[in-house]
C-alpha cells in the first residue's frame, strides 16, 4: 500500500507541471536573444535587398552554412519559415495535387495512399496523414532504426506505399540513431511505387548531449548512388537551435525534386523572410558557430536528461524500461498500462503526452509507451514531475498486481 500513500501525498501537493511537448526552455531561448537586434545589414552576400520580394529558394549564404549539417548540397537546399512541419505538410499537399518526378499521376488520383510509420514515432507526422486520409501502417523500431525486413517487404509488394516517416538521428521519442546498414537498405530497396519517398525529418541533426556526436550516413547521396536520386526528402529547422517561434527551416532533395517543389511553392509565395535568414547567418556564422552554440544548449539540457535517468533508476528499477538518449529532446518510458499511468499523473497535476500519441491513430496496441519531454521545466520542477510520474507507475503496478 506504499504506492497508494505516496500517490495520496502527491495529489495533496496540488502540482501543475507540464511534460507534454519538447519545447526549449526560456534559458535556452535566452542564448539567442542577441538575434533580436539583428541583422545589422539588409544586404545579402550577393548584394540583393533582403527587405524586398524574391529568392524563393533562400539566401545562398544560409544554405551553404547548413548544407554540411543536414547533408544536402547548398544548391539542392530550400530555406523555409520557422517550421519544418509546414514544409512536410506542404510537400504532401503538393504531391496530392501535382505529380512527383517519376509519378504516373497525382496522389489524389490514387485509389489509396499508404505511409509506413516507425513506432514509437512522432505524433505530428501521424496528424498530417490523418488530415489527408493517408493510411498509416506501423513498423516496429529497433535499436538501429525501423525493422528493415518489414519495410522492405511492404514497399516491394504494395504500390500504394508512397512514403515512410523517419526521424533518423536521436529519433523522437526513442533517441535511436539509424545505423549505416539501415540507411543503406533504405537507399537500395526496390519499391513497387515509382514515386515512393522517404520523409527524412532530421530534426535533431545538431542536438547532441555528449562530446561524441552520433554520425549519420548520408541517405541522399547513397540513394543517388543506388540509382534512386529522387527517393529522399530531407527536412530540418532551427526551431530548437535559435528562437523556436522565429527560426528557419530546410527542405532538401534531388535537383528534380527541388525544381518540382519550388514550382509548386511559387504559387503560394513570392519569397521568404530574408531578413530572418540574414539574422541567422550573422548570429551563427558558420558550422563551428553552430556547434559552439549547441554546446551551450547541451550544458542546459544535459543535466535534465541525467536527472530523469537518475530518478527513474532510483524509483522504478525493475518496474519499467526507458531510453537514455545521446541527443535529441525526449525520453521514451515503457510501462504496463501506460494510458492509466498518464491518467493518474493528470489527476495529480502532471500533464503528459497521451499514451497513444507515439502511434498512428493515437492507439498503442501494447499500451506501453509514454513520451517524456524534459527540456522545458527547470530542474526542481522536473524532479518533482518525474518523481510524481514514478509514483503513478508504482501505483498502477500495485493495483494491477
Amino acid at each position: 500500500m506504499t504506492a497508494q500513500r505516496d500517490y495520496a501525498a502527491l495529489v495533496q501537493q496540488g502540482l501543475s507541471l507540464d511534460l507534454t511537448r519538447g519545447k526549449p526552455s526560456p534559458r535556452q531561448l535566452d542564448l539567442s536573444n542577441v538575434m533580436l537586434k539583428l541583422p545589422t545589414s539588409y544586404r545579402a552576400a550577393d548584394g540583393s535587398d533582403g527587405r524586398n520580394y524574391g529568392n524563393l529558394q533562400g539566401l545562398r549564404e544560409l544554405r551553404e552554412l547548413f548544407a554540411p549539417l543536414v547533408q544536402v548540397p547548398a544548391e539542392q537546399l530550400v530555406v523555409g519559415g520557422n517550421s519544418s512541419l509546414t514544409l512536410m505538410h506542404d510537400t504532401i499537399v503538393h504531391a496530392l495535387l501535382a505529380p512527383l518526378p517519376g509519378a504516373a499521376r497525382r496522389w489524389v488520383e490514387e485509389p489509396e495512399i499508404t505511409f509506413l510509420c516507425p513506432v514509437p514515432g512522432y505524433d505530428r507526422h501521424f496528424t498530417i496523414c490523418e488530415r489527408f486520409g493517408i493510411k498509416m501502417v506501423p513498423v516496429p523500431m529497433t535499436a538501429t532504426g525501423p525493422d528493415m525486413d518489414v519495410v522492405e517487404g511492404l514497399v516491394a509488394t504494395d504500390p500504394s506505399v508512397k512514403g515512410i516517416w523517419c526521424v533518423p538521428k536521436y529519433s523522437n521519442p526513442t533517441g535511436v540513431v539509424y545505423s549505416d546498414e539501415t540507411v543503406r537498405r533504405l537507399a537500395a530497396m526496390p519499391t513497387a511505387a515509382p514515386d515512393f519517398r522517404i520523409f527524412w525529418d532530421n530534426a535533431y541533426a545538431v542536438h547532441h548531449l555528449t562530446d561524441t556526436p552520433a554520425e549519420l550516413a548520408d541517405l541522399l547521396a547513397i540513394s543517388a548512388g543506388q540509382g534512386h536520386p529522387d527517393r529522399v526528402f530531407v527536412y530540418a529547422s532551427t526551431s530548437k537551435v535559435t528562437l523556436a517561434g522565429a527560426g528557419v527551416s530546410f527542405f532538401g532533395s534531388s535537383p528534380a525534386n527541388v525544381e518540382w517543389f519550388l514550382h509548386q511553392t511559387s504559387k503560394q509565395s513570392i519569397g521568404p523572410d530574408k531578413l530572418n535568414q540574414l539574422r541567422h547567418v550573422e548570429f551563427l556564422g558558420d558550422a563551428a558557430g553552430v556547434a559552439a552554440h549547441m554546446r551551450r544548449h547541451a550544458e542546459l539540457v544535459g543535466p535534465k536528461f541525467e536527472l530523469v535517468d537518475k530518478v527513474l533508476t532510483d524509483r522504478l528499477g525493475g518496474l519499467a524500461e526507458w531510453t537514455s538518449p545521446k541527443g535529441g529532446y525526449f525520453v521514451s518510458l515503457e510501462v504496463p498500462h501506460a494510458a492509466e499511468v498518464v491518467a493518474r499523473a493528470k489527476a495529480a497535476g502532471i500533464a503528459l503526452t497521451p499514451a497513444g500519441a507515439t502511434h498512428p491513430y493515437g492507439t498503442d496496441p501494447a499500451d506501453r509507451t509514454i513520451r517524456i519531454a524534459p527540456t522545458y521545466p527547470e530542474l526542481d520542477e522536473l524532479e518533482r514531475a518525474i518523481t510524481g510520474l514514478a509514483v503513478c507507475v508504482r501505483l498502477v503496478a500495485e493495483e494491477r498486481a
